[in-house]
């Protein structure tokens, strides 16, 4: 490539944060941090609505994320520890990273299934049927991840293979994987994988009116499109990622975990369409 062609990929690629952390005294603003507490607050606050249009009632969201969030975090962390153990357990592994949320690795497997409990729990024990409730947070969830990945970009983390295409993402030396010239320009998967969650909220709303005329009801189905959504998504941009993961017979051990969850969400999808219907919010409504 030559000087000339190089000056003009870098003119149109896509500059990184030049900073992740501002201090106010000495307090630090993270913003890796400040990223998922906004997907949080923009997930909770339209659940809620959409909870609340279903037949739900008000704060019962609220109650649900003040347990659901805290420990989806945690159980989001122990996926990534698990999952990525080098950097913990391995021969210069620290195990005081792992409490150190702030530099990254939250698994979003592991977020969902424990928050997910979390919620079950609570609502089981409030008498209100989990199925609607799944249906209102599933979009949101999308919403949520999409905000969240932002961090990734403020953290100069978890990027993909080298490009040439324009949209290129700037890494600055300290953040630039080893081999790798400086100026070197990489996939911004952390946008590739925004946007393909923004576009399936959108289509998971489509979803929802569709089934809703077709049979009467969304039944939970939603949160079952979600999986499939996401990890159609996932498991494509995964591939494209150069960061160290764990492999299994060639794939990376998140491209084998999207495969199982879509084909979970699929035949859970099938399963419930095949089941009598109801969106009703509590258990003595039937």
């Amino acid at each position: 490539m030559t000087s000339l062609n190089h000056a003009a990929l870098l003119a149109a690629s896509l500059p990184s944060p030049s900073r992740g952390v501002w201090h106010v005294g000495p307090f630090p603003l993270r913003a890796y941090a400040l990223c998922i507490l906004a997907g949080v607050f923009v997930a909770v606050w339209w659940t809620d609505r959409r909870y609340r249009a279903a037949g739900g009632q008000a704060d019962q969201v609220l109650d649900v994320a003040l347990l659901a969030v805290p420990v989806g975090i945690v159980g989001a962390r122990i996926y990534h520890v698990i999952t990525s153990p080098d950097a913990y357990f391995g021969a210069h592994g620290n195990l005081a990273l792992i409490p150190q949320i702030w530099r990254g690795g939250l698994g979003v497997w592991g977020g969902i299934f424990f928050g997910a409990l979390a919620a079950a729990w609570l609502l089981r024990h409030r008498g209100l049927r989990w199925a609607p409730f799944a249906d209102a947070v599933a979009p949101a969830l999308l919403v949520a991840q999409a905000i969240g990945r932002l961090g990734n970009w403020f953290n100069q983390e978890l990027f993909g293979a080298p490009t040439t295409l324009p949209w290129g993402l700037e890494i600055d030396d300290a953040h630039l994987p080893a081999g790798y010239a400086s100026g070197t320009l990489f996939h911004p998967t952390f946008l590739y994988e925004a946007l393909w969650n923004l576009a399936g909220a959108a289509f998971l709303i489509w979803l929802e009116r569709w089934l809703r005329r077709r049979d009467g009801a969304v039944g939970g189905r939603l949160l079952c499109a979600y999986l499939m959504v996401y990890t159609a998504g996932r498991a494509w941009i995964e591939c494209l990622r150069i960061d160290d993961a764990q492999l299994i017979a060639g794939l990376r051990l998140n491209v084998w975990t999207s495969i199982i969850i879509f084909l979970a969400g699929l035949v859970s999808f099938i399963i419930i369409s095949r089941r009598p219907l109801h969106d009703e919010i509590t258990r003595e409504q039937r």
